[in-house]
């Protein structure tokens, strides 16, 4: 069984269809890239694959669950990190880890998760004060732990390193890959080329609401006489 599955998927809104017929799978333990420019598609993918949005037609599945039909069921075993996200800017950083496991787990099992998301985070005494004290990077770590500390069979991540800087992104980019050892599953999408280079088996990029590439990192290369992904997707996006 597949960890997702996508099939002719058909995100309308109104009259304007912002996905338009798009199908991928991604195993149990794969990095998938879902990746365009800005107004493509990926981020309404990201929230019809997270539950948040509704499907207008086609089919989601996540580990055989129906994300209309069996919604509780697929948020039980996703975690959704948004580009946009935000904390609770007037709990501390460990009283939010607290709180978001209270919906997961309860007793002893809420305490080592909150343990878990205290080491993803890596913010030492800085837990104990505000989120309204943190700088961006330092509210990234802190929302990229909310995310894996809950141990998702999915992982769905939107600019996961967004803010951060070089020693912190490969930090979080070696807690992504140790995840996916373990057998999460991930779909990551970023602007950050390099990025996607480094984490991703396997990549989609998304045009206009369609799927226009497909294919691993070296296969895509190859394909467009490319030294990067960054100049793999510019040949794409502008052809």
């Amino acid at each position: 069984m597949n960890a997702l599955e996508v099939r002719d998927l058909v995100k309308a809104f109104g009259n304007v269809q912002a996905v338009r017929g798009v199908s991928f799978e991604v195993a149990e333990g794969e990095i998938f890239g879902l990746i365009g420019p800005n107004g493509a598609g990926k981020t309404t993918t990201l929230r019809v694959i997270s539950t948040l949005l509704q499907v207008t037609s086609g089919s989601v599945r996540v580990f055989g669950h129906d994300v209309t039909r069996e919604a509780d069921d697929v948020r039980r075993i996703i975690s959704y990190l948004p580009e946009d996200a935000g904390a609770y800017k007037n709990l501390t950083g460990v009283e939010y880890l607290t709180f978001i496991a209270s919906f997961f787990r309860h007793g002893a099992e809420r305490r080592a998760m909150v343990e878990r998301g205290r080491v993803i985070a890596d913010l030492g005494a800085r837990l104990e004060d505000k989120v309204e004290t943190y700088s961006k990077g330092m509210t990234r770590r802190l929302l990229v732990a909310r995310t894996l500390m809950v141990e998702p069979r999915l992982a769905i991540l939107d600019e996961p390193t967004s803010g951060l800087d070089v020693i912190n992104a490969q930090e979080i980019r070696a807690l992504i890959k140790g995840y996916a050892r373990e057998g999460t599953a991930v779909v990551l999408s970023s602007h950050n080329m390099l990025e996607v280079e480094l984490l991703c088996d396997r990549i989609n990029l998304i045009n206009e609401g369609r799927i226009v590439e497909a294919g691993t990192p070296t296969e895509l290369k190859a394909k467009h006489h490319a030294v990067n992904i960054e100049e793999v997707f510019s040949k794409v996006v502008s052809a």
